[in-house]
């Protein structure tokens, strides 16, 4: 809902991945957690809880589209990433929630740390009733003891973020486990699930595997996936954790689950401090050894005969790791059974007979993106609401349909933001979307551009762009802008302060213009309508870096013909 009364549930990418998760695991549980709000939810303040009745209209309001367009059952909701939870607000959501008829849809709470969401439950019982899971983001394996006391769920609901060499995948195996073998979180959710996004954002290559070539079909399984199957090919959503102590005693962990219906799975991890280290908490110093463990089968599992056993080594001298290999099945005699453990290794130890190491075809070749790339937008029914490549850093870019233009502009890429959202971390005042080779150096952008803000509305095109995400407000580059009032600006910045030339341009709103910005070494020039606007702006840096687009301001502005041609 980019404003007030406007529901579209055909936005995005993430429709698709939840429905495409949904068909290879049907039993896979989805979750919603708000990033940023859109800034009328807060009606002109920086806040989502001045009006929580609006805020909880806005998340029943796509959990409940999830299902009527897509057939999508939301089954956890959260209250805000990483930022102030309220009380109020959280006891109105399960109130909406259920007058809706979505009672079977949990709350977490609050994905920050323990506390202060589990001090406060112990001292206010309604809060309590309404709250099913104490989320919290990279808790480092522990808890505390309030989060214990409540008797309360505990996930890690956001952890890992890592970048996905084997290190990675060793920070993976030791948090999968010591999450509950230490913090008794019977959930861990890796932030974020595949890399795909260009890889000198911030995090790159922070997700379990790698797909940021959308142009070439290149994608890579990385370490952390093989990982990931140890505890996901053999468990479910539902299962439980067994309560035993998971400490080894040469270093390393272990947990037990069972699906209550007579079948278990063990898994074990060995990670030594060096090599399973996460990008946060600090992880403090441990020693791991070579160890032969025995485990002791109990109960109804006395009567297990033989386990399965798959096997990873993350080799660190020489790079060879070996990973998810299925071994000989393991014989218990009386329920008791013997492994030798060496350092930096995960066994799984199950009595089911389903897993799989999937061989996959081999993913072409990586390639650059194209050194000269066109997109003049013209889809009539495109499979996603964004243009292919574009990666939005503020703002959103829709494909637009412009039936009010009878010429060359009927498709066209719109940026649609017009509020500056309630936001999680503080974005650009402008909007930027970014394309292409984080390594360009000289480069030519061109690109149609239609201003629709009157006096203050404007525009621009980019190149040598440095940066993005949670660092956007500090992006350097050279900056071609053109405003509604006549007047352009060159900058070497996108929050327009370092000015490196400016004067009459001529342009206006409502009408459609050519920008283009020609960078070669250390000078740059731009066009207006095919002629020379300006020149000989000396450029020290950045040295490289994408184009881009964006406008000065939450505002409506379209593209179209976007082109660069790059080295």
């Amino acid at each position: 809902m980019h404003y007030e009364n406007d529901e579209n549930y055909f936005r995005g990418y993430e429709w698709w991945l939840m429905k495409e998760a949904k068909k290879r695991n049907p039993e896979i549980k989805l979750i919603g957690l708000p990033w940023a709000f859109p800034g009328w939810i807060g009606k002109g303040e920086n806040w989502p809880y001045d009006y929580p009745d609006i805020t909880a209209y806005y998340i029943v309001s796509w959990i409940l589209g999830a299902k009527q367009y897509h057939d999508l059952d939301i089954d956890y909701i959260g209250i805000w990433n990483e930022r102030a939870f309220n009380s109020k607000y959280i006891k109105l959501l399960r109130y909406t929630l259920d007058k809706h008829g979505l009672e079977q849809v949990r709350i977490i709470a609050s994905d920050r740390l323990w506390e202060p969401i589990s001090f406060v439950m112990m001292i206010d019982s309604e809060l309590h009733g309404v709250v099913d899971v104490i989320g919290a983001h990279y808790p480092g394996t522990k808890t505390v003891q309030n989060a214990i006391l409540t008797g309360k769920k505990l996930w890690s609901s956001e952890d890992y973020s890592t970048f996905n060499d084997d290190v990675g995948a060793g920070c993976w195996a030791r948090i999968l486990n010591q999450n509950y073998v230490n913090g008794n979180m019977t959930s861990t959710i890796a932030w974020n699930l595949v890399a795909s996004y260009y890889e000198e954002l911030p995090f790159g290559r922070c997700g379990l595997m790698t797909a940021q070539e959308p142009w070439s079909g290149h994608y890579k399984v990385e370490s952390p996936i093989w990982i990931t199957a140890h505890t996901t090919q053999f468990t479910q959503p539902g299962w439980s954790y067994l309560q035993v102590d998971g400490h080894l005693e040469g270093g390393g962990s272990f947990v037990a689950l069972t699906d209550g219906l007579g079948n278990l799975t063990i898994i074990i991890e060995t990670m030594s401090h060096n090599h399973s280290k996460c990008i946060r908490p600090p992880l403090p110093n441990f020693n791991v050894i070579p160890q032969r463990a025995t485990f002791y089968l109990r109960g109804s599992f006395y009567m297990v005969e033989t386990l399965q056993v798959w096997h990873s080594r993350l080799d660190f001298e020489s790079g060879h790791s070996s990973l998810f290999q299925k071994l000989r099945p393991i014989k218990v005699w009386k329920g008791r059974f013997t492994l030798d453990l060496k350092v930096d290794e995960v066994y799984t130890l199950t009595t089911l007979k389903t897993g799989r190491k999937y061989i996959c075809p081999e993913p072409p070749p990586p390639q650059p993106f194209p050194s000269n790339y066109k997109d003049d937008f013209n889809i009539r029914n495109p499979p996603f609401s964004e243009a292919p490549n574009f990666a939005d850093q503020t703002g959103v870019f829709e494909y637009f349909v412009n039936a009010s233009d009878p010429g060359d502009h009927v498709f066209t890429l719109r940026q649609v933001v017009v509020q500056r959202p309630i936001t999680w971390v503080s974005d650009a005042d402008q909007t930027i979307s970014v394309i292409g080779n984080f390594k360009w150096v000289n480069m030519t952008v061109t690109c149609d551009i239609y201003i629709e803000k009157p006096r203050d509305g404007g525009v621009f095109i980019a190149g040598r762009v440095d940066n993005g995400g949670i660092y956007v407000r500090r992006t350097k580059g050279v900056f071609f802008w053109v405003f509604a009032d006549g007047t352009y600006r060159v900058t070497g910045d996108l929050a327009g302060e370092e000015i490196l030339m400016k004067g009459l341009a001529g342009v206006r709103d409502n009408a459609w213009h050519t920008l283009t910005l020609n960078i070669q070494g250390n000078s740059a020039s731009g066009l207006l309508n095919g002629y020379p606007l300006w020149e000989n702006v000396t450029i020290s840096k950045p040295q490289n870096g994408w184009a881009a687009l964006g406008t000065r301001s939450f505002e409506l502005a379209q593209f179209d013909n976007f082109q660069v041609e790059a080295c």
